[in-house]
């Protein structure tokens, strides 16, 4: 990495080693909007944050709605991480993949300071179907659902359509219970349902 020396002899980042305007805003707004809410986060308090000027976020960001776009295209690029983290440590299992998700999430959603699914929460913040990041949101949440039909199929269920359906109602339901109650609510339970779900769907 390029540096450069301060009057004190200490190495530091020279100009062109610091991140460039865009990725600071990108990165800013990934966290205030997680946190805050994307309604709640005007464009000021984004290029403030930053550390750039409003130029600088137009330059890459035709509007706020597309860079709430992109948030969410960076969240969901990090939720497929961890949702197919599983199939490494579990190859060939689609149910211990699954659970793996869920034994996660379960903590994740017990812990102080959790925000649920930002994809989720996306979909609640804009109810019309044209806005950006709705449409990443929906196209998410499809492609999940078809995904744990393909799982539940590998499972041997019954009828891989319901129990997928019910699976998702307990992940969406962790989303925004986790939020509510914290360390002692109903997220603590996730595994234990799912487990007994998955069970009483099986052939």
């Amino acid at each position: 990495m390029p540096t450069k020396r301060s009057n004190s002899s200490v190495p530091v980042p020279s100009d062109d080693a610091k991140p460039k305007a865009a990725e600071r805003i990108r990165r800013t707004a990934r966290e205030l909007f997680y946190r805050e809410g994307i309604r709640a986060i005007g464009v000021e308090e984004i290029v403030t944050r930053a550390g750039v000027t409003k130029p600088s976020l137009y330059r890459s960001y035709a509007s706020k709605d597309e860079l709430a776009a992109e948030y969410l295209r960076d969240y969901e690029l990090a939720f497929w991480k961890v949702f197919e983290a599983g199939a490494e440590t579990n190859p060939g299992d689609a149910r211990a993949q699954l659970m793996a998700y869920f034994e996660g999430l379960a903590h994740r959603a017990t812990q102080a300071g959790y925000r649920g699914c930002g994809l989720t929460n996306a979909v609640v913040e804009y109810p019309g179907d044209e806005h950006p990041a709705r449409k990443v949101a929906q196209a998410h949440k499809r492609k999940l659902r078809a995904r744990l039909v393909t799982m539940c199929d590998a499972m041997g269920a019954k009828s891989p359509e319901v129990l997928a359906d019910g699976l998702l109602l307990l992940l969406e339901g962790t989303y925004a219970s986790g939020q509510l109650f914290g360390k002692q609510g109903p997220a603590r339970s996730l595994v234990t349902v799912a487990e007994q779900l998955i069970d009483a769907s099986l052939r």
